[in-house]
């Protein structure tokens, strides 16, 4: 079958038997797509060392080099998706920053890095919408939270994975050698993905016909931009994932920097720290989702909004806490509470429109949450230290972190504003 293809819809007894090897599969993959995301935050103190990078260009390499394609290329990929073949798409993304995965490896300076980088962007451009929409179409409304939190292990298990190994490797090998296997092994895994996961009947579970006619950017755009609470979620989103994902990019630099841990130990250290709180925080997410959501609407925007206001206060007291062992359980809290919003949140968006809308709305929503807090919040975060560093010296992370944090109440504010237009919004 070419590409451009749709697969031939599997009936309903053979879809709801294969959800589940579905989900796992894409789990994998999301996994994955973290994996290779991320293990550039445990590398780029090694690869600082030895390209002699300041923390804002570290800052740039970790955050725009990766945004600024993979946040733009989404939208087509994304009108694509609604379209043609998700499953196709999906495993020439994963192919496609893999391959740029393992390029990383072989970079012999910054510029050279930044647009690898790049490419790893472009890739994972199409690795998450057609995802959502995949999992949208397997399972019923009802069970869409959970199953979409559940997709979302992806980001702690990718997440810890990617320190983990990225700093075991660069340890005991080098950081070229960690990003050319992991990158590999990537590659090896896209076939796989495509022999075992079918695309199902769109709409299958939904009042829309399933032969409805997939709506264009601009409609697309006017639909979710209409409505305030697609605003509000996807800023309110944005600004919690610049302290995410700043928070998890600069991390290393926090433990090496202030509390004195090898790369080894705080490999272990933070890869444990993203995992127990991660897949403990998606859980109570989807779960808080599927069991309030459905008693009222507000719910959806109104569990985040508290989790964000709980965390803050949490990480300060975690990042002044100087004995790493106490530090660890302090930190596992707000790692899980800043985890919450995902599977709430996603939801919410899936029904901001009709079923045949739902991969360019979620490719809407990414673009604004990911164009904020992955370019924005990594080179925040590094900019910061560099200018903090003449009155705090090496502590300058530690209060870059303290003062971003203040972005997790912009977060909860724009996320409680929510709460009060998403019933209206609601298409069912």
């Amino acid at each position: 079958m070419s590409a451009s293809g749709s697969d031939a819809s599997p009936t309903q007894p053979a879809l709801l038997k294969g959800r589940y090897l579905a989900l796992g599969m894409l789990i994998l993959v999301y996994t994955l797509n973290f994996l290779d995301r991320q293990i550039i935050s445990i590398l780029k103190d090694p690869i600082g060392k030895e390209l002699q990078l300041s923390d804002t260009q570290l800052g740039l390499m970790g955050g725009l080099a990766f945004a600024l394609l993979y946040t733009t290329l989404a939208i087509p990929i994304a009108w694509l998706a609604d379209r043609k073949s998700r499953v196709w798409i999906m495993t020439w993304s994963l192919g496609i920053w893999s391959a740029f995965t393992a390029i990383c490896g072989l970079t012999g300076n910054f510029l050279q890095l930044f647009f690898a980088r790049m490419g790893v962007g472009v890739g994972e451009a199409g690795g998450v919408a057609p995802a959502y929409s995949l999992i949208a179409d397997y399972f019923p409304p009802k069970q869409r939270a959970r199953a979409l939190a559940i997709y979302s292990f992806g980001i702690p298990v990718g997440s810890a994975a990617g320190i983990l190994f990225g700093g075991l490797l660069a340890q005991y090998v080098d950081w070229r050698f960690a990003f050319i296997s992991i990158g590999l092994f990537g590659v090896l895994v896209a076939p796989a993905f495509r022999i075992l996961v079918k695309d199902p009947p769109r709409n299958m579970y939904d009042a829309q016909p399933a032969d409805a006619k997939a709506l264009g950017f601009i409609p697309a755009c006017r639909l979710a931009f209409a409505k305030p609470s697609f605003w509000l979620m996807a800023f309110g989103a944005a600004f919690s994932s610049m302290v995410g994902y700043g928070l998890l990019y600069w991390m290393p630099t926090f433990l090496d920097r202030s509390m004195g841990l090898s790369l080894v130990d705080r490999s272990w250290y933070l890869a444990g720290i993203l995992f127990i709180g991660g897949v403990a925080g998606m859980m109570i997410g989807g779960f808080l989702a599927d069991r309030l959501g459905q008693k009222s609407k507000r719910a959806y925007p109104l569990i985040p909004a508290a989790a964000f206001a709980i965390s803050a206060p949490l990480y300060v007291l975690g990042v002044l806490t100087t004995d790493p062992f106490i530090a660890f359980f302090v930190f596992l809290i707000p790692q899980a509470l800043g985890l919450v919003w995902l599977g709430p949140i996603i939801t919410a968006v899936q029904h901001l429109g009709p079923a045949n809308s739902r991969t360019m709305i979620s490719a809407l929503f990414l673009l604004i949450n990911n164009l904020i807090g992955i370019a924005v919040g990594t080179w925040f975060f590094g900019f910061a230290s560099d200018k903090l560093k003449p009155v705090f010296g090496a502590e300058s992370i530690k209060y870059a972190f303290i003062f971003g944090l203040s972005f997790y109440i912009v977060a909860a504010v724009l996320l409680f504003l929510a709460s009060f237009r998403i019933k209206k919004d609601w298409v069912d």
